[in-house]
């Protein structure tokens, strides 16, 4: 390379060495030009003239060499038009990695890096655009996994007379979802190679799969590049980077871009085109992916990589082919994880054993047993295990005398009060067996017996069942204890049928003709039959044909005390529901996603923790049912506030109720439907039309052990967030008031969403999360948006870009609306653990979760993985409503 300068315009002759080495003091700017093979570039620098020898690139641009120049080189002068990866294209690149350019606008390299004084609530991302971007894949890794092999048996599937047409061009090399982004790719591709036909035969698409499983930086930037640009001209411009940003939004579900893409198009254009040249060039792209990290990312890989490393061998799978040896372990491990309800479980079982060998053995020595044999021992022993198990049931749903158990005494050290809803579903299970025991032999095996004993056998049995013989099998349904008994296997089956999930949950199909029964409101109403239930057991119980004497009848024994504490649960939540505890309602938020937010006013005394719920009751929508939802508010709060998801026709009805009395939001407000209850007149303005909410609450919930301990790993999927917003600002809010009772110093937060609107819901707690832990330092916050295609996929890699020059800029992050950097796709979860474990050794993790149930076994398994092979131990909890 050959260089020639001068002062203002640069004449010929090589540059002298004042313009670079040794600059003047005078303050004047420098010119020079170099080239390479045809091209010409002109560099314009700065010199400054205070005498410390900085000298800052002006401008980078590629020129024409005059007729002297062009005379001595011996040939035509070209054209000024700089070619995609040129000297031109090289030296702008060089400009914007080293150089100090003075621009008005700061580079996304120097906010990253720190280089520039700014509020540190800007630098809450750890992943920047270089880092997103490097791994840049066109393919899942499932199908670079497979191979050429798959791609080419899909071809000839596929393929027409040996021909892939345009349109199944994604779906053949396992671009499945994606089919309009999978069609620009193909263009580009074709383009670069001069194709014009909408069809490959397969050795094109061979060529194609490979420059696409390239795992070389350069040949992804290409083919990102060539995507981009259109007509194949080297450069980008603001109308294909539109284009591009449009097609990749909407192949993202992300609306909220779409709506300003054109804005967000001038800001990349600005950053990528410092120049105002009107087009980017693939160095331009380089310069931004070949950022180095910053500082204090790079001091934190180096501190927690070996640490991470020893945690990823001793995760490793150990050789051991002993299987007692492996058997015992994950005995023991079990033993570990589950001993509390291990021992719960055994005591009931053995009280349930117990009972039906005591009343086996107690009718093997009765006078019926010459007539009715075994089976009366069976149906006996059945009977008791019922009488336990239907006073048992009652307590797990004792809502406030489990409370009180859990916050005001220490048996939470061994009882698994978190178990209570599994517990109560256990012991249905129970009453189902001793039911079933008790019904089918009677009914099967003692009833005949009786009815064909002969005369003399009979003779005893008629102190119990009269002096005349029983003359036909009705007369066992006929009379009290047969209707009884029919009742109450009829309400527990609508009963237990409705409880299921398919039922309780809508799961159910369209077409199904019994989807009219399930919901919640059926599930609720069944259960509630059980009033009935109860009456005709105990009739049935006292009306017994063998045992008449009321001291020798067990079944109000059993009854009384567990009865009498529900009967009294339920006055106690009447009168605290209806006048103890009223709510006036203060603001009214309807969100995306049919969810809507209602600020309440606290009532006097009304205590709670973070993670519990109320029951709320809408007497315009159900008189009589109450639903339970979690508290988002912190204890702190002056108010309280709950998030419900709108899903079935309880809900729907009373977002729709709602809905009458809201407005469209004012500026900056968030929501669909807004209502600002706060000041006189805006009640004044509501009237009557505001709906009357009745609580009744709290109740204790898993999230509510949070303060056990050191470290907190809170988990949300969708609005399972709920309980875990109250625990975040709770945390905050004591860690600021400096109590030195609350052990928990570190808090990391994940939210995982499929919709991008549902980051409006929690927008006002991000934000104030952000700005009161500006530095991190307590809560550490991730947001996950589902919907879009995971960092480093080419069809998230403008969003990457965009997202971190945004958030560079503004602070504001284009997903969420929030101070908080949103993620893409769902999170590695082994690598969430790993991360927390390598940061925290010897420390206990609380790790709390809300969300789909199919999460829940990989986190528990995580969590016990952790515990058992690293000092850092997990401990797993699950909210269960």
């Amino acid at each position: 390379m050959s260089g020639q300068a001068g002062s203002g315009g640069g004449g010929a002759g090589p540059p002298p060495a004042s313009a670079f080495k040794s600059p003047s003091t005078d303050g004047k700017r420098r010119s020079t030009r170099f080239k390479d093979e045809d091209e010409y570039v002109e560099v314009t620098l700065d010199v400054r003239g205070d005498g410390d020898g900085a000298v800052a690139v002006r401008s980078v641009k590629s020129v024409a060499p005059d007729a002297q120049e062009a005379a001595l080189l011996d040939r035509p002068a070209p054209a000024a038009a700089p070619g995609p990866g040129g000297l031109s294209s090289k030296l702008r690149a060089l400009r914007r990695i080293a150089s100090g350019s003075k621009r008005a606008a700061v580079p996304l390299a120097a906010l990253l890096r720190g280089d520039r004084d700014r509020p540190a609530r800007l630098d809450r991302s750890v992943t920047g655009a270089a880092s997103a971007l490097r791994g840049l894949q066109f393919l899942n890794q499932a199908a670079v996994t497979e191979g050429w092999p798959e791609v080419e048996k899909r071809f000839h599937r596929l393929s027409v007379d040996g021909f892939l047409l345009r349109s199944r061009f994604g779906q053949c090399i396992g671009m499945v979802g994606s089919e309009e982004f999978a069609v620009q790719i193909f263009d580009s591709l074709a383009r670069r190679r001069g194709i014009t036909a909408q069809v490959l035969t397969k050795d094109q698409l061979r060529e194609f799969w490979e420059q696409l499983s390239d795992p070389g930086f350069d040949a992804k930037l290409r083919t990102f590049f060539d995507m981009v640009d259109k007509n194949a001209d080297g450069q980008i411009t603001e109308e294909e980077l539109k284009e591009v940003l449009t097609l990749t939004a909407s192949a993202n579900k992300l609306s909220k871009i779409l709506e300003r893409v054109d804005e967000y198009t001038a800001l990349i254009m600005e950053e990528l085109d410092p120049d105002n040249l009107g087009y980017i060039e693939i160095a331009n792209l380089e310069s931004l992916l070949l950022q180095p990290p910053s500082q204090a990312q790079s001091r934190l890989v180096t501190h927690s990589s070996n640490i991470s490393q020893l945690i990823s061998q001793k995760l490793a799978p150990a050789p051991d082919r002993n299987p007692l040896r492996c058997a015992a372990r994950s005995l023991l491990y079990f033993l570990e994880d589950n001993w509390k309800r291990v021992w719960v479980m055994a005591l009931w079982l053995a009280i349930n054993v117990g009972l039906f060998a005591w009343k086996f053995a107690a009718y093997r020595r009765h006078p019926t047993f010459d007539v009715m044999g075994y089976c009366v021992c069976v149906a006996k022993g059945g009977a008791e295990t019922t009488k336990f198990n239907m006073a048992l049931i009652l307590l797990p749903v004792c809502r406030n005398t489990i409370t009180w158990l859990r916050s005001r005494t220490r048996l939470g050290a061994a009882v698994p009060f978190n178990d209570n809803i599994n517990f109560h579903k256990v012991v249905a299970g129970g009453v189902a067996v001793g039911v079933a025991l008790h019904a089918v032999t009677h009914l099967t095996c003692d009833f005949p017996r009786l009815l064909h004993a002969s005369a003399a056998a009979y003779e005893p049995m008629k102190a119990y069942f009269g002096q005349r013989r029983i003359p036909n099998y009705w007369w066992f349904v006929k009379g009290v204890e047969g209707v009884t008994g029919v009742i109450m296997l009829v309400l527990m089956a609508v009963a237990y049928t409705l409880a299921h999930p398919w039922f309780r949950r809508g799961k159910l199909s369209e077409g199904n003709p019994l989807r009219r029964l399930s919901g919640f409101n059926m599930f609720w109403y069944s259960h509630h039959l059980f009033v009935i239930v109860y009456i005709a057991f105990i009739v049935h119980g006292v009306c017994l044909y063998i045992n008449r004497t009321w001291y020798k009848q067990t079944t109000w024994m059993y009854l009384a005390i567990p009865l009498l504490l529900y009967a009294g649960e339920r006055l106690l939540r009447a009168l605290r529901s209806h006048g103890l505890t009223t709510v006036r309602i203060e603001k009214v938020a309807v969100y995306p996603g049919n969810v809507i937010a209602i600020h309440m006013s606290k009532p006097h005394g009304f205590s709670y923790k973070s993670g519990q719920y109320i029951y709320v009751n809408c007497g315009e929508v159900s008189p009589f049912e109450w639903h339970p939802f979690t508290i988002t508010s912190a204890p702190g709060d002056d108010y309280l506030s709950m998030h419900i998801r709108c899903r079935g026709d309880w809900t729907t009805s009373f977002r729709a109720l709602f809905s009458q009395v809201c407005r469209p939001p004012a500026a900056g407000q968030s929501g669909l439907l807004r209502a600002d209850l706060t000041s006189p007149a805006a009640v004044a303005t509501a009237g009557g039309k505001l709906p009357k909410l009745l609580i009744d609450g709290p109740y204790g919930a898993p999230a509510q052990d949070y303060r056990k301990y050191d470290v907190l790993l809170l988990i949300g999927l969708g609005i399972g967030a709920t309980p875990l917003i109250s625990i975040v600002k709770d945390v905050l809010n004591s860690i600021s008031a400096g109590d030195e009772r609350f052990l928990t110093r570190r808090v990391y937060f994940y939210w995982c969403t499929r919709e991008e609107g549902s980051f409006e819901w929690f927008r006002g707690v991000m934000n104030e999360v952000a700005e009161r832990d500006a530095r991190g330092d307590v809560v550490e916050l991730h947001n996950h948006c589902t919907s879009v295609y995971e960092e480093g996929d080419a069809r998230s890699a403008l969003l990457v870009m965009l997202q971190a020059l945004h958030h560079a800029k503004s602070g504001v992050d284009v997903v969420s609306g929030t101070r908080v950097r949103t993620h893409f796709a769902r999170p590695n979860w082994r690598d969430v653990f790993k991360r927390v474990a390598c940061g925290h050794q010897g420390q206990r993790v609380g790790v709390f979760y809300c969300g789909d149930q199919k999460v829940t076994p990989e986190l528990r398994r995580l969590s016990q993985d952790f515990s058992h092979k690293t000092t850092t131990k997990f401990v797993f909890h699950k909210e269960n409503f």
